[in-house]
């Protein structure tokens, strides 16, 4: 395994030019037409932030581009407390609805499917459906998806990229009231271990100075 040093900026440049590389996936029925890409990680890592940050550029290059966080495909207050308000396994487990995000987005922008996906399901701040019109996707859109927990859940992506911390980093860069989550994403790196299958693997120990991982294999 080799880490190779990089800036934001050309992070986002090399990330862009990845993506407009990769063809989706078909079904043979039709031609493909849009890229599902998972940008993963913890808050702490802001995969939010890179995700957006690739927006722009892809359109700059001629391909449609949508960002959709996964912070707004929650369960309903009732499922995701049921345990209580700071349990890391039920945090870990079941804070996001994946069929919900598979249902509305993932299978619709996949091989054979309608093009047409809700950017929202769930507002967690009012606790109430969002209510957010559906949009039909352009040919040929690159659509990511931000968030936590994303990989080693058989959610339909295209292209994987995971944003790892080590765990010190992660518990220095991680909100003290949101240190209750830690437990959750250890778990996640001994369980799934995207670090071994994610096409894509940034360590952020630094924001400022972020680091591709390349795997010594053809994948890497």
């Amino acid at each position: 395994m080799r880490v190779r040093p990089i800036s934001p900026e050309r992070l986002v440049v090399e990330l862009t030019e990845r993506l407009l590389t990769v063809a989706p996936a078909s079904d043979g029925s039709a031609p493909p037409a849009h890229l599902r890409v998972a940008v993963d990680g913890p808050p702490a890592a802001a995969p939010d932030r890179l995700a957006a940050a690739l927006i722009d550029p892809l359109r700059a290059r001629g391909r449609p581009a949508l960002h959709l966080r996964a912070e707004d495909f929650l369960r309903p207050a009732s499922v995701r407390y049921e345990t209580g308000r700071t349990n890391p396994d039920a945090y870990y487990e079941g804070w996001t609805d994946e069929a919900g995000l598979r249902r509305e987005v993932l299978d619709p922008a996949g091989p054979g499917g309608t093009g047409r996906v809700l950017p929202s399901l769930w507002d967690a701040g009012t606790d109430r459906a969002s209510r957010a019109a559906y949009r039909e996707l352009s040919p040929g859109t690159v659509l990511l998806v931000s968030g936590a927990f994303l990989l080693g859940g058989g959610l339909p992506f295209d292209v994987t990229v995971h944003l790892v911390l080590s765990p010190g980093a992660l518990d220095r860069r991680t909100d003290p009231a949101q240190r209750w989550t830690l437990p959750a994403f250890a778990r996640y790196a001994d369980e799934v271990v995207p670090t071994s299958f994610a096409d894509v693997v940034v360590r952020v120990d630094d924001p400022r100075h972020p680091a591709w991982v390349q795997r010594d294999d053809p994948g890497g």
